[in-house]
């Protein structure tokens, strides 16, 4: 089965967050003034290119609009999102790794890629780990897990015990084989010990209409799907998949309230670039990211789109994807999840 996208759409109740974008549908041309220490070389001397490889107007795309935006302003820096969406976001991350190693060719990366090191091994046109460098974490978004709300499956518990006592009759909707939320799945099912009929669907969108149309049994939603369904009543939720609760629903449990702390998924997005970038470089571009995901405003910003804030420099960011590559590779194995 092929594979799709799996960029979090804005819902309708996030679009309203957009006026905060102005016109920041590219980011501000500001000449550079500041000197690459290394060799005295100006740094940046031309236009940095930003890399989505997502369609504009999902989260990863407003995220790296409003970081370029900051940037931009703050440091003097021209960066300029450019989005090459495609092959499961394989295509703009390999054409990020074979871009010159000089800092000025970013990839705009999700938890997405961390799976693909797995699902498309060898067939991705560039390996993560070895053709790229991380530069910074900004922040993650949760996975929501819904039922209908005449549904008779009130918690997590709940739905544990009804996959136990139905083994492979519950049904289960995703966005699609490999993505996300069904990995999330894959991850619950190994966790419990339980077996729930997968029915992956061609986007969250339509699997969320036959959720609420009562075709299905759960679904681990992207959360920006799903809210406004809860908050409309639509739909209940039983958990979402972070350490903390959300704002938009503080009376939702965590899944670790829920019982299920090692069902804890953050689809995050990250900033890299190709490997064989100068350390220093490395370092200046991650650390000036960091600041910037780090300023009050911005974590407003990134708050009101959905997304929970997580600034992550250089070292830390890339330990952190390490463990999320390490991670998903044995979910991805042991269930035996297939793209393609």
């Amino acid at each position: 089965m092929k594979r799709i996208s799996t960029d979090l759409p804005l819902s309708a109740g996030r679009r309203s967050a957009l006026g905060i974008l102005g016109a920041a549908g590219v980011a501000l041309a500001v000449p550079s003034f500041r000197t690459y220490a290394q060799g005295g070389d100006k740094w940046p001397a031309k236009p940095i290119n930003y890399v989505v490889p997502f369609p504009p107007g999902g989260l990863t795309d407003v995220a790296a609009r409003q970081v370029a935006k900051a940037i931009s302003s703050s440091d003097g820096w021209n960066v300029v999102v450019e989005n090459k969406p495609g092959g499961s976001a394989n295509i703009g991350a390999a054409f990020v790794s074979r871009a010159e190693p000089d800092g000025y060719t970013w990839l705009a990366m999700t938890m997405s890629h961390a799976a693909n090191a797995t699902l498309f091994k060898g067939k991705a046109g560039y390996d993560l780990m070895t053709d790229l460098v991380p530069l910074a974490g900004l922040a993650s978004s949760p996975m929501m897990i819904v039922v209908n709300p005449k549904s008779d499956i009130k918690t997590l518990a709940d739905l544990t015990k009804a996959a136990k006592a139905r083994p492979g009759s519950l049904s289960a909707g995703s966005s699609g084989n490999g993505t996300p939320p069904h990995l999330t799945l894959a991850l619950y099912q190994q966790l419990t010990g339980t077996k729930l009929l997968h029915v992956p669907y061609k986007g969250g969108a339509p699997s969320l209409t036959d959720l609420i149309g009562g075709q299905l049994d759960v679904i681990f939603s992207n959360y920006p799907e799903s809210l406004a369904y809860v908050k409309g009543g639509q739909l209940r939720a039983l958990a979402v998949t972070t350490k903390e609760r959300s704002p938009d629903l503080p009376n939702v449990p965590t899944v670790a309230e829920a019982g299920m702390p090692d069902l804890i998924v953050e689809n995050f997005t990250g900033v890299m670039v190709p490997a064989h970038t100068d350390p220093k470089l490395v370092e200046r571009i991650g650390k000036a990211i960091e600041k910037q995901v780090r300023q009050p405003e911005m974590q407003k910003t990134l708050t009101q789109l959905g997304f929970i804030p997580r600034p992550r420099g250089p070292a830390e960011f890339k330990q952190y994807l390490a463990g999320e590559v390490a991670r998903w590779a044995r979910t991805i194995q042991e269930a035996n999840i297939q793209v393609g």
